[in-house]
């Protein structure tokens, strides 16, 4: 079933999750054992994030030069895919994203997927590869998310398949874009190229969320725009998160992370601070919420029982 009919047909909100493949070693009775926590709660369903392959250099050679050779740390999002959907029955939303693939390479990979039953899809530009400074698309790829949703939907012409498209935001604008007006003339491309569904990184203060939403609407962008929820989990993410990320945490919530006695009172004040989140978004109309797990499931559970 394609998100858009899921969210058009649900009697109330649901919860979603986004799950990152495993790293290479890990057996399927393991990934499947991490994600049992959620099927509680049957999300409709669960997206895959990818990452982009990367180069490393081995100083192998006889004269001690060095070579480059290729990383793949973790099991393909085809695999991942195959095994929860066997086991589970549940949608999986595969990430697709511009960097690291020509445009026959991506289109092989949506042949994959349509072998599995995948319809569904999250168009991504992706990030730039450590140590670049700003993304750069390989020979014959896609350079931004508009062209990647178009790439996908002259597949779906072109093998009659039936697909649902998501793409992201920045609630709290991309760091690369100037100010937020142009943030949301670069969103509204991607919908104009047909994305059908929107999902927002994360936030912590929801009056972002409920303002951004309002831009996009004076924008003419129509379609869902799911709110993305992470709970903070450590004090050190204060840190970290507003680095990888370019958000900004409220002072409430780090003020009273940064005074915990312990690490356990951190991470319940990160939770309730998320419950208080999801709550809020429900009452205020969110048609469903999406987590960020980052493997983790503990406080999502705990996050998703107090609110669905």
């Amino acid at each position: 079933m394609k998100i858009t009919e899921m969210l058009r047909t649900s009697a109330s909100p649901f919860p979603s999750i986004e799950i990152v493949p495993p790293m290479n070693g890990m057996r399927k009775s393991d990934l499947l054992d991490a994600i049992r926590p959620f099927m509680e709660f049957a999300p409709k369903y669960v997206n895959v994030t990818f990452h982009r392959d990367e180069y490393e250099f081995r100083q192998d050679t006889p004269g001690g030069g060095f070579t480059r050779h290729l990383v793949r740390n973790r099991i393909s999002q085809v695999a991942v895919c195959a095994a929860v959907m066997g086991e589970t029955g549940i949608e999986m939303v595969p990430h697709i994203i511009c960097g690291g693939a020509t445009k026959d390479e991506i289109e092989s990979q949506l042949y994959n997927f349509a072998f599995l039953g995948v319809q569904n899809f999250m168009a991504l530009r992706g990030d730039a590869l450590t140590g670049e400074k700003r993304f750069e698309p390989i020979a014959g790829g896609y350079n931004h998310a508009n062209e990647l949703v178009e790439g996908i939907r002259s597949f779906e012409a072109k093998t009659g398949a039936d697909l649902c498209i998501g793409v992201g935001a920045y609630p709290e604008k991309h760091f690369e874009a100037a100010n937020i007006e142009t943030d949301i003339i670069n969103l509204k491309r991607k919908v104009d190229a047909g994305a059908d569904y929107i999902i927002t990184q994360m936030f912590f203060d929801n009056n972002v969320y409920y303002n951004f939403v309002d831009k996009c609407r004076a924008a003419g962008i129509s379609v869902p725009i799911i709110p993305g929820i992470k709970p903070l989990s450590t004090a050190r993410q204060i840190e970290l998160l507003p680095q990888s990320f370019s958000i900004d945490i409220p002072v409430e919530l780090t003020d009273a992370v940064q005074k915990a006695a312990s690490k356990e009172e951190a991470y319940c004040i990160g939770t309730d601070w998320a419950i208080a989140q999801c709550k809020d978004l429900l009452a205020h109309g969110a048609p469903a919420v999406h987590f960020y797990t980052m493997g983790k499931a503990t406080n999502i559970v705990e996050i998703i029982r107090n609110c669905f």
